[in-house]
């Protein structure tokens, strides 16, 4: 089993509404010294694969048809070994 932790943020490119309101509400806070936001999604998922090749396929399956709207945005993702848990 493996859990993979993915990450999904607008493209570089795009521009990031979320982002520049957190930015500028910090600023008005009195934080000038932080120069650039950055907002995404996170997610979780547990995947019964046994081993990490299919788990890799299976999340890229799923972030490209369903997390991440590719035309905008990017992901990024890890697998962690998640032990099995015997009853």
């Amino acid at each position: 089993m493996f859990k993979a932790k993915i990450y999904v943020n607008y493209k570089p490119s795009v521009l990031d509404p979320q982002a520049e309101a957190v930015k500028t509400a910090l600023s008005r806070m009195g934080h000038d010294n932080v120069t650039h936001v950055l907002y995404g999604k996170y997610f979780e998922l547990t995947l019964t694969s046994t081993d990490k090749a299919s788990a890799q396929a299976e999340v890229e399956t799923i972030c490209d048809r369903l997390l991440a709207n590719v035309n905008m945005e990017t992901y990024r993702f890890t697998l962690v070994p998640v032990p099995v848990e015997v009853d």
